[in-house]
C-alpha cells in the first residue's frame, strides 16, 4: 500500500443543533486538500465516531470521497468490541470505491488477550479486500497491542500498517524491529513523529494537521526526506499547539481551536464538552502566538 506522509484524523463538525455539518465538513476536506495533506481519516477518534449514528458514519465518509474525489487516499475508520459488528462495519466501507484503506482500533472495554487481539484483527483482514491499518491506542481502549503480536498480524496479507499511538518510544522501536520493511508505521502522537520517522516510521496520523496541514505536512516530508534541520525547526515551532491539543480530552480542544479560527461552530457531543474557561484561554494564546486565528480569518476574507 503507498501510504505515508501525514494524513489528518479528520473532526467531525456539527451545527448548534448537534447535527453534522455537511457545508463545514466540505469546507475542511477542501481544504486539507488544497493545503497539500497526503491522505485523510474521517470517522476516527478525533471524528467522535462513537457519538455518530450508522448513517452519520457513513455519510460523513462518502462526502469526504466526494470532496477529496480521488486526489489523495481515503482511510476511513471502522471499529467496534464486537469482531462480528467490526467485521461488519469493514465490510460496508470496503465496499465503497473511495475508500482506499481502512483504520481500525483494539477493541475497546472489553480487555481482550493478545490472541483475542489477534483473532479480532485477522478476522477483520480476512473477510474485506482493503489494506488494514490497525490503531493501537492502549490509553483510550485499555489494551496494548504488543510488539510480538503485531508482528504476526504483519504476516496477514492485507494487514498493512499500524497506527501507534502508545506514546511508549520503546516499544514503538519494538514495532519498528520486529515487523517487516514493508509494514508500514504511522505515529498516532504529533510530538512523537520525529523520533518515529527517525526509527523508520513511514509519518503521522495526525490531529495538528486539523489546524496546520501544511506545515505538518512540510515537517513530515522534511523528516522523511533526511531533512532534519528543518524538521526540527518546524516541530518546535508548532510544538505549543500539538501539546495544547491535548490539555482535555482530543477532541475537545483542536475543535476549540477550529472554532477560534472560524472553520466550524464550537459543538461537541456529550459526553464530550466545550473545554474549561482557563483552557480555552490557553488555546486561544497558543493560535495567537502562532497566529493562526488571523491566518485563516484573513483567508477566508479574500
Amino acid at each position: 500500500m503507498q501510504l505515508r506522509g501525514c494524513g489528518t484524523a479528520l473532526v467531525t463538525p456539527f451545527t448548534q443543533d448537534g447535527v453534522v455539518d455537511e457545508t463545514a465538513l466540505r469546507n475542511l476536506v477542501a481544504w486539507q486538500v488544497e493545503s497539500g495533506i497526503d491522505f485523510l481519516i474521517p470517522c476516527g477518534t478525533t471524528g467522535e465516531t462513537p457519538t455518530l449514528t450508522h448513517d452519520e458514519w457513513l455519510r460523513v465518509i462518502d462526502v469526504t470521497i466526494e470532496v477529496a474525489a480521488g486526489r489523495i487516499p481515503i482511510v476511513a475508520g471502522a471499529t467496534s468490541n464486537s469482531t462480528q459488528e467490526a467485521v461488519a462495519r469493514a465490510k460496508e466501507v470496503a465496499a465503497r470505491s473511495g475508500v482506499n484503506a481502512i483504520l481500525t482500533a483494539s477493541p475497546y472495554y472489553n480487555k481482550p488477550t493478545q490472541e483475542g487481539q489477534y483473532r479480532h484483527f485477522r478476522a477483520i483482514a480476512e473477510a474485506v479486500d482493503k489494506p488494514l491499518v490497525l490503531y493501537n491506542v492502549p490509553g483510550r481502549t485499555g489494551a496494548n497491542l504488543e510488539p510480538a503480536t503485531l508482528a504476526r498480524l504483519a504476516e496477514v496479507p492485507n494487514i498493512a500498517a499500524v497506527k501507534e499511538a502508545s506514546g511508549n518510544m520503546s516499544q514503538i522501536a519494538d514495532v519498528l524491529n520486529a515487523v517487516p520493511e514493508t509494514f508500514l508505521v504511522f505515529s498516532g502522537d504529533d510530538a512523537l513523529t520525529l523520533p518515529v520517522i527517525s526509527l523508520g516510521g513511514v509519518g503521522i496520523i495526525s490531529v495538528a494537521s486539523n489546524e496546520i496541514p501544511a506545515e505538518m505536512t512540510r515537517l513530515v516530508q522534511a523528516a522523511l526526506a533526511g531533512d532534519f534541520v528543518e524538521a526540527r525547526r518546524l516541530h518546535f515551532q508548532y510544538l505549543s499547539l500539538m501539546d495544547i491539543n491535548f490539555v482535555e480530552s482530543n477532541p475537545i480542544p483542536v475543535k476549540a481551536a477550529l472554532a477560534e479560527m472560524g472553520l466550524l461552530q464550537p459543538v461537541w457531543r456529550l459526553p464530550l464538552v466545550a473545554p474549561k474557561p482557563e483552557n480555552l484561554a490557553r488555546i486561544r494564546a497558543v493560535l495567537e502566538s502562532l497566529n493562526l486565528a488571523e491566518r485563516v480569518h484573513v483567508a477566508r476574507s479574500n
